[in-house]
C-alpha cells in the first residue's frame, strides 16, 4: 500500500514510517497540514494516516478541506483523544476510521486494509453499496434513492457497516464506532440501535442487507449477497 503519513512529532513520525515500511507499505510523509493537504491532493494514495494536533491546519480542518476538493483517499486519523464527541466530529468530516494512541502495528495495517477496500464503493466522498448510499460528510443516506432520517447514532452505525460491507463487524468494533473506546454503554444498546436501523433502512424495502451474524457481530451484505438471500 501507498501510505501518505501526517504527523508532526519527529520521534513518531519515524516510527510510523519504519513501522509501515517493514509491512511491506510504500510511505510518503509530511509535518504540516499544509504540506500534507498539498500532497495528499497533489498525488494519489491508497490511504493517509492522519495526526489531529497539526501545526498551520489541524487533522480536522485537513480532513475536511481534502473531501471539499474532491479527494476521495481513505483517511485514518491517529491520536491520543478519545472522547466520543471529537472522534464523531473526525468521522463527520470525511474521515474513515481512527485509532488511539498507542497502537499496535498489525492492528494499524489490518485497520488500513480495511479503509482501503471500503475506497471501491465511494464516488466523489460518498459511499454506494447496491442501491444503498451514504454520504459521510452530509451525513445522508439513501434507500432506492429515497432518503432514510437516521439519528446521529443509527448513522454512525451504519456508517461503520457499510465501511465494512460484505465482511462481519464484531459487536465490540461497532459499540467503539458509535460511542467510543471507554463507553460505559452496555451491549443491548447496541442490538436497539441494529433494530432501529433495521426498521428505516431494510423494512421498507424488498432485499435486506443488514444481517447478523450469531454470536459474531453484524454485516452489511454486498449486492451479490443480497440477491442470494432472496432467492
Amino acid at each position: 500500500m501507498r501510505i501518505l503519513v501526517i504527523e508532526d512529532e519527529p520521534r513518531m513520525l519515524e516510527l510510523l514510517r519504519r513501522g509501515l515500511q517493514d509491512h511491506d507499505c510504500t510511505v510518503t510523509v509530511a509535518q504540516d497540514g499544509l504540506a500534507g493537504l498539498e500532497i495528499a491532493t497533489s498525488y494519489e494514495h491508497d490511504a493517509i494516516v492522519l495526526d489531529i494536533g497539526l501545526p498551520y491546519r489541524d487533522g480536522y480542518e485537513l480532513v475536511r478541506m481534502l473531501r471539499e476538493r474532491g479527494g476521495t483517499s481513505p483517511v485514518l486519523m491517529l491520536t491520543a483523544r478519545d472522547s466520543e464527541d471529537e472522534i464523531i466530529r473526525g468521522l463527520d468530516l470525511g474521515a474513515d476510521d481512527y485509532m488511539t494512541k498507542p497502537f499496535s502495528f498489525p492492528e494499524l495495517v489490518l485497520r488500513l486494509r480495511s479503509i482501503t477496500r471500503s475506497v471501491r464503493g465511494r464516488e466523489n466522498g460518498k459511499l454506494r453499496i447496491g442501491d444503498l448510499g451514504i454520504d459521510p460528510v452530509r451525513r445522508t443516506v439513501t434507500r432506492e434513492d429515497k432518503p432514510v432520517d437516521l439519528s446521529r447514532s443509527e448513522f454512525s452505525l451504519l456508517l461503520a457497516l457499510t465501511r465494512n460491507a460484505g465482511r462481519c463487524v464484531p459487536r465490540h468494533v461497532l459499540m467503539e464506532q458509535v460511542w467510543g473506546p471507554n463507553s460505559a454503554v452496555g451491549i443491548g444498546a447496541l442490538d436497539v440501535l441494529i433494530n432501529a436501523i433495521r426498521g428505516k433502512v431494510d423494512a421498507p424495502f424488498e432485499h435486506k442487507m443488514i444481517t447478523t451474524v450469531r454470536g459474531e457481530g453484524y454485516m452489511l451484505s454486498r449486492p451479490e449477497a443480497v440477491i442470494g438471500l432472496s432467492r
